[in-house]
């Protein structure tokens, strides 16, 4: 078994920057063709181009079911078939300190992004998968999802439902040949990450708060280094390619043991301090 993709087809929504831009180069590289899915225009443009005759964009708000059919006629009118889904758009919010500050006015947005998005793109992907015998999808939750916290509930909320709902799919879809694998992202620097966690700020402060930030995040992973996005490209390779084909309804943490277990170092500051909340 290899992860050579040459002849398949793949969709990544959000593929115009962060995560998603290295996603599809990474696939596009292993010998995909690649329909790059966002609302940033000229990000996606710019990374379909750069992948010549292998990329392709597509303008696509993933909170739309329309648009994501649109997609889906869009990739099989371009490349003739689908095997490869992957559902990386999404959005964060701004943190709120405790749940009375909350007015949950992002809850909409939010789950029609992160939920709704990716649902809608799994039923209608595994539909032109199943045409030709089947296919890969992974959805990207976040480590925030696996566990309880406090701060950005809904942001949270979402992606545990993202989890799930890649498990209850991958029951559904396994008989039409369509695997479906869940990944959790944990310190990865995105622009996610700093909306979550200094979305109020800018400049020097918003700087600050993030390099305080990463080194709290780092302090509590046994692997002390930076996440990057090649390691959920990496990841995402795996699930997508032939050595992953008898395993679905999977979460699979990249996320440097933050999950395995706590790991807090003497010294070490708290995330309430990083966040001026003590």
């Amino acid at each position: 078994m290899s992860e050579d993709l040459t002849g398949k087809v793949a969709i990544v929504t959000g593929g115009g920057d962060g995560i998603g831009k290295r996603v599809s180069e990474r696939l596009a590289q292993a010998g995909a063709s690649v329909v790059i899915a966002d609302v940033n225009e000229a990000g996606g443009k710019a990374v379909a181009a750069s992948l010549g005759d292998k990329g392709a964009f597509k303008r696509t708000d993933v909170s739309s079911q329309d648009q994501i059919r649109e997609l889906m006629a869009f990739t099989k009118e371009k490349f003739g078939r689908l095997d490869i889904l992957v559902n990386n758009a999404g959005i964060g919010v701004e943190r709120h300190p405790t749940l009375f500050e909350h007015d949950f006015a992002d809850w909409h947005k939010v789950m029609d992004i992160n939920v709704l998005g990716v649902m809608a793109a799994t039923r209608d992907g595994a539909k032109l998968m199943a045409e030709t015998g089947g296919g890969s999808i992974v959805n990207i939750s976040s480590i925030g999802g696996m566990g309880a916290s406090a701060g950005n509930w809904i942001y949270q909320l979402s992606k545990s439902c993202v989890a799930l709902f890649s498990k209850s799919a991958a029951l559904e879809l396994g008989p039409y040949g369509v695997r479906v694998n869940c990944i959790a992202p944990g310190n990865i620097e995105t622009d996610i990450l700093a909306r979550n966690f200094a979305g109020d700020l800018t400049g020097a402060a918003r700087e600050e708060r993030m390099n305080k930030l990463r080194s709290f995040l780092i302090n509590r992973q046994p692997i002390q280094r930076q996440g990057v996005t090649d390691d959920i490209a990496e990841a995402i390779l795996y699930y997508v390619s032939d050595r992953s084909s008898y395993v679905t309804g999977t979460l699979l943490p990249v996320d440097g043991g933050q999950v395995a277990g706590p790991f807090n170092p003497p010294g070490s500051n708290s995330l309430k301090s990083i966040m001026g909340e003590e």
